[in-house]
Protein backbone atom coordinates (compact mmCIF):
# COMPACT_ATOMS: atom_id res chain seq x y z
CA UNK A 1 0.00 0.00 0.00
CA UNK A 2 1.51 3.56 -0.68
CA UNK A 3 -0.08 6.94 -0.55
CA UNK A 4 1.14 8.13 -4.27
CA UNK A 5 -2.44 8.73 -5.21
CA UNK A 6 -2.94 10.73 -1.66
CA UNK A 7 0.69 13.17 -2.15
CA UNK A 8 -0.03 14.23 -6.33
CA UNK A 9 0.52 17.90 -6.29
CA UNK A 10 -2.09 20.14 -6.93
CA UNK A 11 -0.46 22.37 -9.96
CA UNK A 12 -1.59 25.73 -11.17
CA UNK A 13 -1.13 24.59 -14.52
CA UNK A 14 -0.43 20.57 -16.09
CA UNK A 15 2.96 19.52 -15.21
CA UNK A 16 4.40 16.17 -16.41
CA UNK A 17 2.94 12.99 -14.41
CA UNK A 18 6.32 12.21 -12.76
CA UNK A 19 6.72 15.85 -11.38
CA UNK A 20 3.35 15.83 -9.83
CA UNK A 21 3.79 12.42 -8.91
CA UNK A 22 7.24 13.40 -6.96
CA UNK A 23 7.40 13.68 -3.44
CA UNK A 24 10.00 13.39 -0.52
CA UNK A 25 8.92 10.06 1.57
CA UNK A 26 10.08 9.73 5.11
CA UNK A 27 9.62 6.11 5.15
CA UNK A 28 11.16 3.65 3.70
CA UNK A 29 10.54 -0.13 3.73
CA UNK A 30 13.48 -1.38 5.56
CA UNK A 31 13.06 -5.00 3.90
CA UNK A 32 12.70 -3.84 -0.01
CA UNK A 33 15.95 -4.54 -1.97
CA UNK A 34 17.66 -1.71 -3.99
CA UNK A 35 15.83 -2.02 -7.57
CA UNK A 36 19.54 -1.59 -9.05
CA UNK A 37 18.18 -1.33 -12.40
CA UNK A 38 16.45 1.76 -11.46
CA UNK A 39 19.42 2.66 -10.14
CA UNK A 40 21.81 2.57 -12.98
CA UNK A 41 18.75 4.41 -14.90
CA UNK A 42 18.94 6.91 -12.51
CA UNK A 43 22.62 7.59 -12.27
CA UNK A 44 22.40 7.53 -16.48
CA UNK A 45 20.26 10.41 -15.94
CA UNK A 46 22.21 12.53 -13.82
CA UNK A 47 25.47 12.07 -16.32
CA UNK A 48 23.26 13.43 -19.12
CA UNK A 49 22.69 16.55 -16.42
CA UNK A 50 23.57 20.01 -18.52
CA UNK A 51 26.79 21.81 -16.88
CA UNK A 52 28.50 24.52 -17.70
CA UNK A 53 31.54 23.76 -19.89
CA UNK A 54 30.13 20.35 -19.95
CA UNK A 55 32.19 19.87 -16.83
CA UNK A 56 30.26 17.71 -14.86
CA UNK A 57 31.65 19.11 -11.19
CA UNK A 58 29.66 16.24 -9.19
CA UNK A 59 30.29 12.43 -7.94
CA UNK A 60 28.20 10.38 -6.12
CA UNK A 61 28.98 7.70 -3.35
CA UNK A 62 25.76 5.11 -3.59
CA UNK A 63 26.16 2.86 -0.08
CA UNK A 64 23.38 0.39 0.07
CA UNK A 65 21.62 -0.60 3.52
CA UNK A 66 23.85 -3.00 5.70
CA UNK A 67 27.03 -1.69 4.49
CA UNK A 68 29.64 0.04 6.38
CA UNK A 69 29.21 2.70 4.17
CA UNK A 70 25.68 3.29 4.64
CA UNK A 71 25.91 3.02 8.36
CA UNK A 72 28.59 5.86 8.31
CA UNK A 73 26.15 8.28 6.18
CA UNK A 74 23.27 7.62 8.72
CA UNK A 75 26.10 8.26 11.73
CA UNK A 76 26.73 12.00 9.86
CA UNK A 77 22.64 12.60 9.72
CA UNK A 78 20.76 15.31 12.10
CA UNK A 79 18.96 12.70 14.86
CA UNK A 80 15.84 13.34 12.94
CA UNK A 81 17.08 11.81 9.68
CA UNK A 82 18.68 8.95 11.77
CA UNK A 83 15.32 7.94 12.87
CA UNK A 84 13.96 7.09 9.70
CA UNK A 85 16.56 7.34 7.02
CA UNK A 86 18.67 4.42 8.20
CA UNK A 87 15.51 2.11 6.43
CA UNK A 88 16.06 3.13 2.89
CA UNK A 89 17.73 0.51 0.38
CA UNK A 90 20.36 3.24 0.10
CA UNK A 91 21.83 6.51 1.09
CA UNK A 92 23.61 8.12 -1.40
CA UNK A 93 25.35 11.30 -1.15
CA UNK A 94 26.33 13.64 -4.12
CA UNK A 95 29.86 15.46 -4.15
CA UNK A 96 30.90 18.70 -6.00
CA UNK A 97 34.07 19.65 -7.19
CA UNK A 98 34.31 23.79 -6.69
CA UNK A 99 37.17 23.75 -8.68
CA UNK A 100 38.85 21.63 -11.73
CA UNK A 101 41.87 19.43 -11.53
CA UNK A 102 43.82 22.80 -12.66
CA UNK A 103 43.17 24.18 -9.62
CA UNK A 104 40.34 27.00 -11.56
CA UNK A 105 37.22 27.71 -9.41
CA UNK A 106 34.37 26.62 -11.32
CA UNK A 107 31.42 29.15 -10.33
CA UNK A 108 28.16 27.04 -11.22
CA UNK A 109 29.61 24.09 -9.87
CA UNK A 110 26.92 23.63 -6.92
CA UNK A 111 23.77 24.80 -9.48
CA UNK A 112 25.31 22.04 -11.84
CA UNK A 113 25.28 19.28 -8.87
CA UNK A 114 21.84 20.02 -8.22
CA UNK A 115 20.75 19.63 -11.80
CA UNK A 116 22.48 16.22 -11.56
CA UNK A 117 20.67 15.49 -8.59
CA UNK A 118 17.23 16.43 -10.40
CA UNK A 119 17.69 14.27 -13.27
CA UNK A 120 17.95 11.93 -10.81
CA UNK A 121 15.49 12.10 -8.70
CA UNK A 122 12.85 12.53 -11.57
CA UNK A 123 14.53 9.20 -13.60
CA UNK A 124 14.07 7.34 -10.24
CA UNK A 125 10.45 8.46 -9.38
CA UNK A 126 9.56 7.47 -13.29
CA UNK A 127 10.76 3.73 -12.35
CA UNK A 128 9.01 4.09 -8.73
CA UNK A 129 12.32 4.54 -6.84
CA UNK A 130 11.52 7.00 -3.90
CA UNK A 131 13.84 9.53 -2.87
CA UNK A 132 14.36 12.36 0.04
CA UNK A 133 16.95 14.73 -0.32
CA UNK A 134 18.75 15.73 2.95
CA UNK A 135 20.73 18.80 4.16
CA UNK A 136 20.30 17.50 7.74
CA UNK A 137 24.08 15.80 8.12
CA UNK A 138 27.04 16.80 8.78
CA UNK A 139 29.59 17.25 5.59
CA UNK A 140 33.08 17.02 7.17
CA UNK A 141 31.65 13.93 8.93
CA UNK A 142 30.38 12.05 5.81
CA UNK A 143 33.84 13.28 4.01
CA UNK A 144 35.88 11.52 7.21
CA UNK A 145 33.36 8.51 7.46
CA UNK A 146 34.23 7.72 3.61
CA UNK A 147 37.57 8.80 3.40
CA UNK A 148 36.88 11.23 0.43
CA UNK A 149 39.31 13.04 -1.55
CA UNK A 150 39.35 16.89 -0.05
CA UNK A 151 38.58 17.87 -4.18
CA UNK A 152 34.86 17.05 -3.25
CA UNK A 153 32.62 18.20 -1.07
CA UNK A 154 29.37 16.54 -0.02
CA UNK A 155 26.64 18.56 -0.86
CA UNK A 156 23.36 16.13 0.05
CA UNK A 157 22.29 13.25 1.29
CA UNK A 158 19.82 10.95 -0.85
CA UNK A 159 17.67 8.60 0.81
CA UNK A 160 16.58 5.94 -1.62
CA UNK A 161 14.39 3.09 -1.52
CA UNK A 162 10.62 1.67 -1.81
CA UNK A 163 7.39 3.31 0.14
CA UNK A 164 7.14 1.50 3.51
CA UNK A 165 3.99 0.20 4.91
CA UNK A 166 1.80 3.51 6.35
CA UNK A 167 0.30 1.41 9.41
CA UNK A 168 3.90 1.12 10.54
CA UNK A 169 4.81 5.02 10.66
CA UNK A 170 5.67 6.67 13.83
CA UNK A 171 3.61 9.51 14.54
CA UNK A 172 5.57 12.33 13.97
CA UNK A 173 6.48 10.64 10.33
CA UNK A 174 3.02 10.51 9.88
CA UNK A 175 2.12 13.96 10.54
CA UNK A 176 5.10 14.83 7.75
CA UNK A 177 3.83 12.52 5.12
CA UNK A 178 0.52 13.54 5.64
CA UNK A 179 0.31 16.58 6.04
CA UNK A 180 -0.98 19.08 2.75
CA UNK A 181 1.96 19.57 0.15
CA UNK A 182 1.84 23.17 -0.63
CA UNK A 183 4.22 25.96 -2.77
CA UNK A 184 3.76 29.24 -3.51
CA UNK A 185 2.01 30.41 -6.60
CA UNK A 186 4.33 29.83 -9.48
CA UNK A 187 3.43 34.01 -10.36
CA UNK A 188 5.33 34.46 -7.05
CA UNK A 189 8.17 32.96 -8.05
CA UNK A 190 8.57 35.33 -11.84
CA UNK A 191 10.09 38.80 -10.30
CA UNK A 192 9.89 39.77 -13.83
CA UNK A 193 7.78 38.72 -16.91
CA UNK A 194 8.03 41.31 -19.21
Amino acid sequence: MTMLHDRLAATDSPILDVLAERWSPRHFDATAPLDEAALQNALEAARWAPSAYNSQPWRVVVARRGTPQHDAIVSSLIAFNQTWAGSASALLVFLTEHHNPEGKPQPTALYDTGQAVAYFTIQAQSHGLFSHQMSGFDPDAAAAALDLDPHFTPTTVMAVGALGDPAEMTDVIRERETAPRARRAAAESVLVNA
